[in-house]
């Protein structure tokens, strides 16, 4: 009986911990960060996804349209369609690693686009029929944010265009990724 009290208690304050870290997920302006201390965390637990009334409070609404309700925004009025730094791409949502400007080429369409994810379980495929033709829709892992769609008319060495809505995305520059709590993915540029 003692153990089995034991094993409650320590399952109610990790719950707590939980909540107390994906309440400390959220950042004070529009966009996530991550949480000072992570090295304990599961990926699933550093991404958790926030609730929707948090979503509400901390995204645009064009960043809630897209990542919770599947929008596209429009080519060239977005700000990484045409961005050209080092750093990475990560869900606007939980900020979990998604693409690296290593992969990302022009592709003329408006929106950001890159041959591969920075990861190759970062981001989650599905098949979509929202269109006349199917298309193969890409969410983010943890978050499951609507990110865009995956064509096989991208370069090589893929063949593959994964074609994102900057809304989806935060972009965090090389020189700005160890502050941020990137500091893994500096081989990754």
């Amino acid at each position: 009986m003692r153990e089995y009290l034991t094993a409650i208690a320590l399952m109610a304050a990790a719950t707590t911990l939980g909540a107390q870290a994906a309440s400390d997920n959220m950042a004070s302006d529009k966009t996530m960060s991550q949480p000072a201390s992570t090295s304990m965390m599961t990926p699933a637990q550093r991404y958790a996804k926030p609730t929707d009334e948090q979503l509400r409070k901390r995204l645009t609404p064009l960043q809630y349209e897209v990542t919770q309700e599947e929008a596209t925004e429009q080519p060239f009025k977005n700000p990484y369609w045409n961005e050209k730094r080092a750093g990475i791409y990560v869900d606007v949502v939980t900020g979990e690693p998604l693409f690296s400007s290593r992969d990302k080429f022009k592709s003329g369409t408006g929106w950001p686009s890159f041959t591969r994810p920075i990861r190759p379980d970062a981001v989650v495929k599905e098949r979509d029929f929202k269109l006349i033709w199917p298309r193969t829709e890409v969410r983010s892992r943890y978050g499951d944010s609507h990110l865009g769609h995956v064509f096989d008319d991208g370069p090589q060495p893929t063949g593959l265009r994964y074609c994102v809505n900057s809304a989806a995305l935060r972009f965090i520059p090389r020189d700005e990724l160890v502050a941020a709590g990137y500091a893994e993915y500096l081989g990754d540029l």
